[in-house]
């Protein structure tokens, strides 16, 4: 993997073929490793997948890994590699990291497509009720250390319980390796503690809400939602589709199976068919 200079750190990245940039952003506890299925389907295009400020490979500078962080080592990546006219695919939090982007960078998005992201504020009664214990668990001071920085559990179950296929130990150990130590795990605790519910934390909740105009008025950017079966699926569901469908212009969305929150694991092919279909709709890549 490439890496390159980006502020005080490094991000390390993948890079294959050529033609229009793609840029796949992944989310809480994953990396670009989470990607390596999916972009050999995807022919025809310039395909970039960083791993995200203190994640994978990409260094672990001394900041408190807040979204805000996030958008800034992203801004200064996408910059060092001046990249424009982009096609931005997100997961989790990198599908709401995606919308932050393009929604400050309007010249320099061709289209954004998304899957089992972060794309509005919730309230506490939309989640299940080990989902609001979970969460409730991690956002208590000190518990939330135990379980994601001492425990480790957040990470240790992602990739063999938020999937129908637990992925084999190769991979697993992937994931695993760029959090050995507690200290090296708190990206993971600080993305933990960001989800918005209940209006809170209000600064993520105030830079998801800035992002909504320009997802309702970006008519001239395709959008594609990639929407997924079974109970597994924790961020997208059909009340998720509706508000979509209702407030982002230009919208597009594929059915691609059964898959758990990681859908990537569990159906690289059918992500790389409808991306690649969708994306040739529009001419965004060359075959």
């Amino acid at each position: 993997m490439p890496a390159i200079d980006v502020l005080d750190s490094t991000v390390h990245y993948r890079e294959s073929g050529n033609g229009t940039p793609f840029v796949f952003l992944h989310g809480n506890p994953a990396s670009s490793h989470i990607w390596r299925n999916v972009l050999p389907g995807v022919g025809g295009a310039r395909l970039l997948a960083p791993d995200l400020i203190g994640m994978g490979r990409s260094g672990k500078p001394d900041i408190p890994y807040l979204f805000a962080d996030h958008a800034r080592y992203l801004d200064a990546w996408f910059d060092a590699l001046g990249l424009d006219g982009v096609v931005l695919v997100g997961h989790d939090w990198g599908g709401a990291l995606a919308f932050d982007w393009a929604s400050r960078h309007p010249d320099r998005v061709k289209g954004v497509a998304f899957l089992e992201s972060v794309v509005r504020p919730l309230p506490w009664d939309g989640l299940s009720a080990a989902a609001r214990e979970r969460t409730e668990l991690v956002r208590t001071p000190g518990a939330g250390e135990q379980m994601v920085l001492e425990e480790n559990r957040f990470l240790l179950t992602a990739f063999k319980g938020a999937v129908l296929t637990p992925v084999g130990d190769a991979d697993y150990a992937e994931y695993l390796a760029p959090f050995p130590t507690p200290e090296s795990r708190r990206p993971i605790l600080a993305w933990a503690r960001q989800f918005p519910l209940g209006g809170e934390p209000a600064e993520v909740a105030a830079r998801l809400d800035a992002f909504r105009p320009w997802l309702k008025d970006s008519a001239d950017v395709p959008k594609l939602l990639l929407t997924f079966d079974g109970a597994g699926t924790l961020l997208i569901g059909p009340d998720t589709v509706a508000w979509c469908a209702e407030n982002m212009a230009a919208l597009e969305t594929v059915a691609c199976g059964p898959a758990g929150h990681h859908a990537p694991e569990d159906r690289p092919d059918e992500i790389a068919a409808a991306l690649s279909a969708w994306a040739g709709r529009h001419g965004f890549t060359s075959r």
